[in-house]
Formats: C-alpha cells, sequence, structure tokens
C-alpha cells in the first residue's frame, strides 16, 4: 500500500476517524496495530508472519535480558536477537546474491555450479523494521532502557505504519515511551501533519517521478547513446530524485505520525548543502547514520585507538551500510566511496590547513556535492559497465533536449536551495509563515499531486531496501 495510492486514501479516511471515537487509549493502541498490520499484509499476507516472529521474539528476549542477570546469559541471549534477525535479513535480502557469487567463485576453480532459482519475494521493509527492533534487544542488554514494554506496545512500535516500511528507522527509546501515555491531539497539530504529507506527496509524485525519473531512467538504460547534457541531466538528476523521494517519503512518515499524536525524528535536512562528507551523514539519512554509528561505528571501537583504526572503521562501517542498501556490488562500490571521502576528508583536516571565508565555503560545499553525486552512479547504475558508461557520456557533446535542461537545472536549483536553507529547518520555514501562507503551500501541493497523476505509479525508492 503506497502512500501516494487511493487505496492508502481510502485506508487512512478509515483508520483516523477510528482512532479518534475510540475513548480508552489501551483500545486506540490495539486499533493502531490491526491497522498497521493490515496495512503490511496489503503486500504479501504471508509475510506478516515474519514481521510477528521477529517481533514476538525480541520482545521475549528483551524481557529475559531485563531480569538476567549473569554476563554470559545476557550476551547469548544478545546473540540470539542477533542472529535471528540478520539471519532473516541475510536469507531473504542476500540469498540470491550469495548463490550467484558462490558460482562465480567455483567458476575460477573450475568448478561449474548452477544454482538454483531464487523466487523468495523480498518482505517490503524487513531492512528498516529488523533494525528497529535490534535497536531495542541492543539498548535492553546495555542497559540504556528496561525491558518491560508490553507485548502490544512493542508490537505497535514495530509496526506502526507510518515507517514500517521505509523509515524513519525510529529507536525503541524514542517511540515506547511515547506509547506509554496517552496522546494529545490538536487541530493545529492535524493539520500541521496534514501539510507535511501534502509537501511529502509533492516532491514524490512531482519532483521525484515526473521531473528527474523520465530522464534518469532512459539515460540509465543506455548511457553508451547519451550525451553531455542528458549525462548530466541524470548525474545530478538522479541526487534529485533519491532526495526528494526519499525526503518525500520521510515527510508523509512524519506528518502521519503527527497526525495520530506521534513525534518521529527527523530523517533529512537539506544534504547537498552539507560541509564536507561528514556533515552529508549528518544530514542525509539521518536515522540510519546514527543507527550505524551508535551500533556498529563505535561498538568497532569509534575514532579510538589510533588512525588506522578510526579509518578502518570508517571503511567498515560504510562498506557495510551500502550493502544494507541491496545485494549488489555496486552499493559495497557506494558505501566505500563513501568511507573513502570520510577518511580523505579526516586526513586533510589533520593535515592541511583550512580555506576559510566564502571562497573556501564555496569550495568545500561544491566538491561535496559533486562527490556525493559521484558516488550515486554506483548506487543507481545496475552495473560497473553502466557506470563506466554514464561518466564517458558525459564527454560527448550534444545539444539535449528541453526536458534534460529542466532536470538539469532544477537538479542544480535544488543544490542553491539546499545551500541557502543548510541553517534552518523546514519546520523554520512553515512555522514562520503565516497560516494563509501554509494553507497556499497545501493548495499548490494537492494541484500539483492532482497534475501530476494518471501516469505510471512509482513505488519509493527504499521500499526494495
Amino acid at each position: 500500500m503506497l502512500f501516494n495510492s487511493l487505496t492508502f486514501l481510502v485506508f487512512f479516511a478509515v483508520v483516523f476517524p477510528v482512532y479518534l471515537l475510540l475513548r480508552g487509549w489501551g483500545a486506540r493502541k490495539t486499533f493502531l496495530l490491526l491497522a498497521s498490520y493490515v496495512f503490511y499484509a496489503a503486500w504479501n499476507p504471508a509475510y506478516v508472519f515474519i514481521l510477528a516472529f521477529s517481533t514476538g521474539l525480541d520482545w521475549w528476549l528483551a524481557r529475559r535480558l531485563g531480569r538476567e542477570e549473569a554476563p554470559g546469559r545476557r550476551k547469548l541471549l544478545l546473540v540470539v536477537s542477533l542472529v535471528a534477525n540478520l539471519g532473516l535479513l541475510g536469507f531473504f535480502k542476500y540469498g540470491d546474491f550469495a548463490l550467484h557469487n558462490m558460482q562465480a567463485l567455483l567458476g575460477l576453480v573450475g568448478v561449474a555450479y548452477a544454482p538454483p532459482a531464487w523466487d523468495i519475494v523480498l518482505p517490503v521493509g524487513i531492512s528498516f523494521y529488523t533494525f528497529a527492533s535490534l535497536s531495542y534487544t541492543i539498548d535492553v542488554y546495555r542497559r540504556e532502557i528496561r525491558g518491560d514494554a508490553s507485548l502490544r506496545d512493542y508490537a505497535l512500535f514495530v509496526a506502526f505504519f507510518p515507517h514500517l516500511v521505509a523509515g524513519p528507522i525510529v529507536r525503541a527509546r524514542a517511540l515506547l515511551p511515547q506509547l506509554a501515555t496517552p496522546r494529545l491531539i490538536t487541530p493545529d497539530q492535524v493539520a500541521y501533519g496534514l501539510v507535511l504529507v501534502l509537501i511529502g506527496l509533492f516532491c514524490k509524485d512531482v519532483f521525484a517521478d515526473r521531473l528527474f525519473a523520465p530522464v534518469v531512467d532512459a539515460v540509465y538504460a543506455a548511457p553508451g547513446s547519451a550525451g553531455t547534457v542528458a549525462a548530466l541531466a541524470a548525474f545530478f538528476g538522479f541526487a534529485g530524485q533519491i532526495y526528494f523521494d526519499f525526503g518525500g517519503y520521510s515527510l508523509c512518515a512524519i506528518g502521519l505520525a503527527m497526525v495520530f499524536g506521534f513525534a518521529f525524528p527527523d530523517n533529512f535536512h537539506f544534504p547537498y548543502g552539507a560541509r564536507g562528507l561528514s556533515d552529508f551523514w549528518r544530514r542525509w539519512h539521518m536515522s540510519l547514520s546514527t543507527w550505524l554509528r551508535d551500533y556498529l561505528y563505535i561498538p568497532l571501537g569509534g575514532n579510538r585507538g589510533g588512525e588506522w583504526r578510526t579509518c578502518r572503521n570508517l571503511m567498515l562501517t560504510m562498506l557495510l551500510g551500502g550493502l544494507w542498501h541491496g545485494a549488489s556490488w555496486t552499493f559495497v562500490v557506494w558505501g566505500g566511496l563513501h568511507g573513502l571521502y570520510l577518511i580523505a576528508e579526516r586526513v586533510l583536516r589533520r593535515h592541511a590547513p583550512p580555506i576559510g571565508g566564502i571562497l573556501g565555503d564555496v569550495l568545500v560545499t561544491t566538491t561535496t556535492f559533486i562527490l556525493v553525486c559521484v558516488a550515486w552512479v554506483a548506487f543507481r547504475a545496475p552495473s560497473f559497465g553502466s557506470a563506466l558508461e554514464m561518466f564517458g557520456a558525459m564527454g560527448r557533446w550534444e545539444v539535449g533536449t528541453p526536458v534534460q535542461w529542466l532536470a538539469l537545472m532544477a537538479a542544480l536549483g535544488m543544490f542553491g536551495w539546499h545551500w541557502r536553507m543548510r541553517d534552518r529547518t523546514l519546520d523554520d520555514l512553515l512555522a514562520a509563515s503565516s497560516e494563509g501562507a501554509r494553507a497556499a503551500v497545501a493548495a499548490v501541493c494537492i494541484i500539483g499531486i492532482f497534475l501530476a497523476a494518471g501516469g505510471d505509479q512509482r513505488a519509493f525508492i527504499y521500499f526494495q531496501f
């Protein structure tokens, strides 16, 4: 069930009024849990059992962890959670990838191996709800939170439909306390949340799907026949497409949660205006980057233990972060590039004199954006050969079409907007606007969404992860 679908509109039109009509907080939570499972079952009812199994296991393990005092047994309980969750994720997401790589390795030594057809469909959202659930057992193991949540509250934390399939990766420590007490819903809060949903859908339907996606898809489908303008439009355009697609989804999730009385963390903060690569990761997919920092980078040693170990930890974190995105070596390369960027930035900051003033800001911000776009080529390209062809196409001059020029100018305009807004937030901008201005924004979004409707309905990009 997509947020940008008529089915979801009907779902929300039924669920929200019923939620308001229910009196008791317990009844409201039970209803939200059932609605969330219906929302998930709309893709594939069978995969509801995987979600329920993962939820029930981690809830039981966390309760045991909360009561257990013996260090060895506590560690064993945590290992069971890690193996079960990562095992499910590995089987569904990386099974086919592992089989084909085994086939390639055996072929190198002269062994012919034909792997069976892998007809298992990846459960939607498994990467996201796995990480959300693991945050609970790990935090309970660290004694940072208690492991005494009720099964209903914990199941709702994992399955709450706004964040279930593509984040933000909301942690137990952030959402479980909100579930413990009744949420106050005000008309202003509902109105503000709906404005965020409309802005998110506008970003997805108008910018990501109608402006950028046709140009990007056409060039990446045949990069060998593209020229300079087309290649540049796709090069910068995919940066726009993935930002407006995923950022739009995150705004929808945050707005929907707000409508029901819950607060979700921000997931994007004008990332293309970043002053360096480390700043980019403080602004891009923030719920994932902080998850990787707290549960992978710091446990590996973080920046403790010397320069070499810090660089190693950065690279391992980014490689695994790249692999999390998909079962392909192109995603690993994407993560590796960002690892190299972060290491190089760290070395330069330690040994090279800083460039101050406006010139330094222009140089650092522009270089950061270009390097991020270079890495996006590996992320988007279906193969390494296609990625190399993309860069080769930039040297074949051609005039380009109006649509390609529009996408290119729009992507560069987005870069300028992020630069201008990087020290502010969307909340600041909306809060400083009058009610009339916010109503005008909502009206423009509705009109844009209506005009963009009628074509192919595209799932959000991160649904496949």
